[in-house]
């Protein structure tokens, strides 16, 4: 989708007149139904008057222009493309990334400046925002890999208003690869501009370079499957074991099955915290990738999928993806969509930032089996803590079986989490009344470390001691204090405060601009500067460390005269889950299920509430050998 698209000289033409930002406003509003901001109005008619002045002057009279072009499976829209040939007839197109600023200062962070214009926002530097366009276009839209002369793409960006000086933050060292790569021109270097869009461009012929843009298929190019596949292959561990390698070959077969013999096909892959599922989801992205299918990942977790992007690369984005990006996504064009966290599926695809004119009643579900030839869906039914995060085993069946698909079914049940302890997993669900299994009492038997703390001092004691070389451990709470937004300074407010220990929450997913050491909240668990927050459930859920610290407040609490648990709305502070039709009290059991089952090799407990604690104590039968072999601890109870 692109908003403007034609001939350069229609494009200064309409400049000129006054008349591209009506043209623009106009196919706005025919595309996504409502009109477009005021600002944005604005800076259509500021930023593309100063491109076209440069076009202007530098003689591309025979050129293809497109303007804001959105990037395939994406809401992104690149500001400017010009395309045309070279002095040796090659097709060529070069993307310009426009901005109206006029000055930023710089930033620890890697790859960022802070643009002042925009209440001091950390925002990528703009050469380097081109060069994810770039790399996106060359990555996915087949006019730019396909065939003996692919269409060459080039990005640079364009700061109209902003005059570059010798030492300019935007000149720094760290950015030196990126600007050689993808230049930036500022106020006073339109010459520069010219040269470089001249020295691409210079032949003109830019109509059939434009059709073949505008007539192209979106669809990850080899090169892109290769690299994505051959990142997770070297950044492991990602072995698969026993029964997942067995689960593996099966979706592996169902896929072949699909693609050579056009049979829809629809697999669900059933366990609980620990049991290797995001591993098998990921092994499976990178083989059908290296086979050369088209493959995607998708889940509803924003932490998860940008932690992934980090780890693998944002290069990978295009196939790395959420499970509201296949609203437009026509039937089967992805031979195998790999959906992790399938328990987080909503209602629709509609979020808060959809406007009412594209509001879609099909539910999300739906958009996902309609996509794929075989959709895996890798899910824990008991991990749903929000109200409107619907998906479970049986809601996808019945859809699957409405759409007449095939259906499979698997379950994981070793154990790759709590030192592999499926039983202290059972344990937690059994306490909780979620499950009924043999796992009554939690004996300490197995290499599992689990104690229970007094206070919320020597439980952070306890987890700062495991902390250190390659060993991560994070605390994390229910959701039972306030969670501010960030002071002017970007330091957090110290939300959690039980008598006088005081702690913040991790940021906040829109937090602006953070103080310096403090993690966004997409990297909390990751980033060493988590330690220093509390996660809360939308945080930490997907992730795991070695140990966490849990506190568990009062929003659930167990009754010892009646014998059962109770759910308190007046010690939430989740305001979703307090004011939805859903059962309370479960989603705040699987809350605590949940962070209980972030640790690898250990999970230590404060209860706020003394009669909870004593429950969970009687639950409790530590073994002799157990209790001599653990040293003394200065934290709490051991």
């Amino acid at each position: 989708m692109r908003l403007y698209a034609g001939m350069s000289t229609a494009f200064i033409e309409d400049t000129v007149r006054n008349q591209i930002a009506r043209k623009l406003s106009d196919a706005f509003f025919q595309y996504y139904g409502y009109p477009p901001g005021k600002s944005e109005v604005a800076a259509w008619g500021n930023s593309l008057r100063a491109m076209a002045q440069v076009v202007q002057h530098a003689e591309l009279n025979d050129h293809g222009v497109v303007v804001e072009y959105e990037l395939p499976s994406s809401s992104l829209r690149l500001d400017f493309m010009i395309c045309g040939r070279n002095d040796s007839h090659h097709d060529e197109a070069v993307i310009v990334e426009l901005k109206q600023w006029s000055e930023c200062v710089g930033t620890d962070a890697e790859g960022l400046v802070t643009w002042v214009g925009g209440g001091n926002r950390e925002v990528a530097h703009p050469s380097a925002q081109a060069g994810q366009y770039q790399q996106y276009l060359a990555d996915t839209h087949s006019a730019f890999y396909e065939g003996d002369h692919p269409i060459r793409l080039g990005a640079c960006s364009y700061l109209h208003n902003y005059h570059i000086g010798a030492d300019d933050v935007l000149l720094a060292p760290k950015f030196s690869d990126t600007i050689a790569r993808f230049p930036v021109f500022g106020a006073d270097a339109v010459d520069g501009l010219t040269d470089y869009l001249r020295g691409r461009l210079v032949a003109g012929q830019g109509a059939p370079v434009l059709t073949r843009i505008e007539q192209s298929k979106y669809r990850p190019s080899r090169k892109l499957m290769d690299y994505v596949a051959e990142t997770i292959a070297g950044r492991g561990p990602w072995v698969l074991l026993d029964e997942q390698f067995v689960v593996f070959e099966k979706i592996r077969a169902a896929v072949e099955a699909a693609v050579s013999k056009g049979r829809r096909h629809v697999v669900i892959v059933r366990g609980g915290p620990g049991t290797g599922k995001s591993v098998l989801a990921i092994n499976l992205l990178a083989r059908f990738l290296g086979e050369g299918r088209t493959a995607h990942y998708a889940t509803g977790s924003r932490a998860f999928t940008k932690t992934l992007w980090k780890l693998v690369g944002i290069r990978a984005k295009p196939v790395l993806k959420y499970f509201n990006n296949y609203r437009n996504a026509s039937p089967g064009e992805i031979d195998a969509l790999i959906c992790d966290e399938a328990h987080r599926i909503r209602e629709t695809s509609n979020d808060r930032f959809t406007p009412k004119a594209k509001r879609s009643n099909e539910p999300q579900i739906r958009e996902l089996l309609r996509a794929a030839k075989v959709a895996v869906f890798f899910i824990d039914d008991r991990q749903g803590v929000r109200p409107n995060e619907i998906g479970s085993s049986k809601y996808i069946k019945e859809h699957a079986a409405e759409l007449q698909y095939e259906v499979s079914e698997y379950d994981l049940e070793v154990q790759f989490r709590c030192s592999g302890s499926a039983g202290f997993v059972n344990w937690i669900s059994n306490t909780l009344g979620l499950d009924r299994t043999a796992n009554q009492l939690w004996t300490g038997a197995e290499a599992f470390d689990f104690r229970v703390f007094s206070t919320p001092e020597s439980l952070e004691a306890a987890i700062r001691a495991k902390t250190g070389g390659a060993v991560t451990a994070r605390l994390a709470a229910g959701y039972c204090w306030e969670w501010s937004d960030p002071n002017a300074d970007g330091t957090l407010v110290d939300d959690v405060v039980i008598g006088g220990w005081r702690k913040p929450w991790n940021a906040r997913p829109d937090a602006g601009r953070l103080a310096r050491g403090i993690p966004p909240a997409d990297l909390w668990a990751t980033d060493p500067g988590g330690i220093e927050q509390v996660g809360c459930i939308y945080t930490a859920q997907g992730f795991e460390v070695d140990y966490i610290g849990v506190i568990w407040g009062k929003d659930l609490v167990y009754d010892l005269d009646g014998q059962s648990w109770v759910g308190s709305k007046k010690e939430s502070h989740d305001r979703s889950v307090k004011q939805s039709k859903a059962d309370f009290l479960t989603l705040v059991k699987n809350t605590y299920r949940v962070l209980l089952s972030r640790g690898m090799n250990g999970c230590f407990v404060c209860f706020l509430d003394k009669d909870t604690e004593r429950f969970v104590r009687s639950r409790m039968d530590l073994l002799p050998v157990r209790m001599v072999a653990e040293p003394p601890t200065p934290y709490g109870d051991p």
